[in-house]
């Protein structure tokens, strides 16, 4: 017996060294450091990076493979059927120039200029296939810009962490980007791509989705404090309208910190942050078939779904989010006619959400949420039902005879409207909405009403509970049909057909 064994452990031994020569002889992983990379922080490593790439490429592909060290390099070009992997203490370093130059786009004008321009990034890849980026390691935009600057973006300047046009199946997954410049992910007309456990501590956006087809992104912690953490977009810059659509989103955290502060643990706070989940603002495209669940906001702006170019956002669930410390509206619904975009292209649309199980503490008090659409375009079909939201408070009697401006044609921020004349929700310009099992309440006394609905055709609140004071009232209609209110202590039962205006 004990010579059987002994055997059968010679041939594991030998099947297993023949696998190792197998693979070496293959060459699928391909050391960046055989190829000529330092990994010492001062050295320019990008030729070697890309000449590593280069050869991977030629033998049919293969993972190009970081050991521990700092590789300081411009523009990395990857290839169809290549692998990055940053191994455990090596950091990817972005140069402070020798960028590849922004490329010609004949529509810049209808989105930003970093929307437009995809080359002059860290990493960039067009029209590929089959690519990733892996391992467990760092990226650190330091030299990357965070805005536009195009005199020096011109000049060989990078303002992109990866950027990405035109590809399919893609999968980023586990590593770490500080400082990442003006975008961390910008990916424009990319499909199939998996998302998964990235930890992001960034001066701008996040991850711009923009235009892309069947997305999963998960397990990611995004902070942003100087603009959106997880960023759902369908512009122009492919010279067509497409859209963004099979997304989901789930398990990821956004917030708004004092930049560094996530990736080192000490989470401070400071200024006026961004770091949410949007939809928008470049919405030419559209939106359809989007599932966000299990995420949390801390310390950021509110969930934002806005369509302002002619996009169409359709068939959207949101459920599982817990939200505290908000600094303006918790949830913002617009639908806008900026149209930023070919003329001719009508209004968007924006219609069939359901917006479930939230919780939201500690919200600022100036804004309720707003669900905002136009005359003669309402927002369609939305569903509210298992909402908590505590606000400030704080709101003053004068401020519910607020008018809130059309402000048709500007940027679709909640900001932009001012003080809500609800605390709780500004409901305009709306068709069919059907809330249940929302609870409303603020930490201090508001007099605000918990409702405000203005020029809405059908609206059903059940089992919904506000809290207010002597004096307040609890729902402000003004020209609202097909109104009903049921299960709803203390308020009695109602249902009616017109109201021109009514306080209760």
């Amino acid at each position: 017996m004990k010579k059987l064994y002994r055997n059968l452990s010679n041939t594991c031994i030998v099947l297993l060294s023949v696998v190792s020569t197998a693979s070496a002889q293959i060459g699928t992983v391909y050391n960046v450091k055989t190829y000529g990379a330092k990994g010492d922080g001062k050295t320019t490593d990008s030729q070697a990076i890309n000449k590593t790439i280069e050869v991977a490429a030629a033998a049919g592909g293969g993972t190009v493979y970081f050991p521990a060290g700092d590789y300081l390099t411009a523009t990395v070009h990857l290839k169809s059927n290549i692998a990055l992997f940053i191994d455990q203490g090596a950091t990817i370093v972005a140069a402070e120039n020798g960028y590849d130059l922004p490329e010609k786009n004949e529509n810049e004008i209808y989105q930003d200029y970093g929307h437009s321009h995809f080359h002059n990034s860290l990493i960039v890849g067009e029209n590929l296939e089959n690519i990733s980026i892996l391992g467990t390691g760092r990226i650190w935009g330091k030299g990357l810009l965070r805005d536009s600057q195009k005199k020096t973006v011109n000049e060989g300047f990078g303002n992109k962490t990866i950027s990405l046009k035109l590809c399919h199946n893609v999968n980023l997954k586990d590593f770490t980007v500080l400082h990442g410049g003006w975008f961390v992910l910008l990916l424009t007309g990319v499909d199939n791509i998996t998302i998964d456990n990235l930890r992001m501590d960034t001066n701008r956006d996040g991850m711009d989705v923009n235009s892309c087809k069947n997305v999963r992104i998960s397990n990611c912690s995004i902070n942003s404090p100087m603009d959106d953490g997880i960023c759902l977009k369908s512009d122009f810059a492919l010279n067509y309208a497409r859209s963004t659509e099979n997304v989901t989103i789930t398990n990821c955290l956004v917030s708004g910190y004092l930049e560094g502060s996530l990736l080192d643990g000490t989470f401070k706070r400071t200024g006026y942050p961004t770091g949410r989940i949007k939809f928008g603002t470049e919405s030419n495209g559209g939106f359809k078939n989007i599932t966000i669940s299990n995420c949390v906001f801390d310390y950021s702006r509110g969930l934002a779904l806005e369509t302002v170019d002619g996009a169409l956002i359709e068939d959207v669930t949101i459920t599982n989010i817990t939200m505290r410390d908000i600094i303006n509206s918790p949830i913002f619904l617009r639908l806008g006619a900026r149209m930023r975009g070919p003329v001719g292209t009508p209004v968007g649309e924006l219609r069939r959400v359901i917006i479930s199980n939230i919780v939201a503490y500690n919200v600022d008090a100036k804004q309720g949420a707003l669900i905002v659409g136009l005359p003669g375009h309402e927002i369609q079909d939305i569903t509210l039902d298992n909402i908590h939201i505590y606000f400030k408070g704080g709101g003053t009697k004068e401020q519910s005879a607020i008018e809130v401006p059309v402000l048709e044609k500007s940027y679709p921020e909640p900001g932009e409207f001012g003080t809500t004349p609800a605390y709780g929700f500004f409901i305009r310009n709306v068709k069919d909405i059907k809330v249940s099992n929302v609870e409303l309440s603020f930490i201090k006394d508001d007099l605000r009403p918990a409702y405000v609905l203005d020029n809405v055709d059908g609206a059903d609140f059940q089992h919904v509970r506000s809290k207010k004071v002597i004096g307040a009232s609890t729902f402000i209609l003004k020209e609202v049909k097909n109104f009903n209110i049921y299960n709803s202590d203390p308020l009695k039962n109602a249902k009616q057909t017109d109201i021109v205006k009514k306080e209760f």
